[in-house]
């Protein structure tokens, strides 16, 4: 494993690099954590190790203000989000190693994982996106964003919801971001893994996504909550199975 940061809009990222034992030259996964985690959680933790046994490197990074990156937390929006997910697929590519690239990302991670696919679409061989929340931007213009309600004509200096606070330009950014153009811009393979019990991001969405998508297979974790708490076994091995 190779620990390092990478330079985004001003900012350093905290990345890190696995690779498969005797890896040489193959494909390379990018993989992102979600709103409020870190690329050291149990469930990002599981797709790593799955992909490692499956004979891909893996490029963690955590984005502004999580994990060792640098920013606050309170201060991350969806575009500085994108930058940085732009910044980490412009490193990868200089990688003389990877054959193939893939994105993948956990619940914001996920939704950023659809973004990017648009984005970057003759970038990826495929794109992972598990538990993906896409619906940020649709409840963030309806006037909540995780149990938290707001007026969305007049949006507050900040948010609060338990631990977490947001400035309200996260909810100002969100509310202009219609995920369904990224998805029409996306025609190669798209695999999500959802939770069908996820009360964070309903199952719904997974089958709407699929729905969209040129190319979608969605596999559904039964039981299995937002971060796969307990059903982690599944989870790995609906990674092995893709690759």
């Amino acid at each position: 494993m190779n620990e390092f940061f990478i330079p985004s809009d001003g900012i350093r990222l905290h990345a890190k690099l696995d690779k498969p034992e005797g890896f040489t030259k193959g494909p390379l996964c990018i993989l992102i954590h979600g709103f409020t985690g870190h690329m050291e959680e149990d469930h990002i933790i599981a797709v790593k190790d799955a992909m490692l046994e499956s004979g891909v490197a893996v490029l963690r990074a955590e984005m502004y203000g999580h994990g060792k990156s640098e920013g606050e937390f309170k201060n991350h929006t969806l575009y500085k989000w994108v930058t940085n997910a732009l910044s980490v697929v412009s490193y990868a590519r200089t990688l003389d190693f990877v054959t193939d690239l893939y994105l993948s990302g956990h619940s914001q991670g996920g939704l950023l994982t659809m973004l990017v696919g648009g984005m970057c679409a003759d970038d990826f061989k495929a794109i992972l996106p598990l538990s993906p929340a896409w619906m940020i931007p649709e409840i963030t213009r309806d006037g909540s964003i995780l149990g938290t309600s707001f007026d969305p004509a007049h949006i507050p200096v900040s948010v609060k919801s338990g631990d977490w606070e947001l400035s309200g330009d996260y909810i100002r950014v969100a509310q202009t971001i219609h995920v369904e153009d990224e998805i029409a811009r996306y025609n190669g393979p798209v695999y999500i893994v959802h939770g069908d019990a996820d009360s964070v991001v309903p199952y719904s969405y997974a089958e709407k996504a699929h729905a969209l998508y040129h190319d979608c297979t969605v596999v559904p974790i039964h039981g299995a909550d937002h971060c796969f708490e307990e059903h982690l076994d599944e989870l790995k091995q609906a990674i092995r199975d893709f690759f």
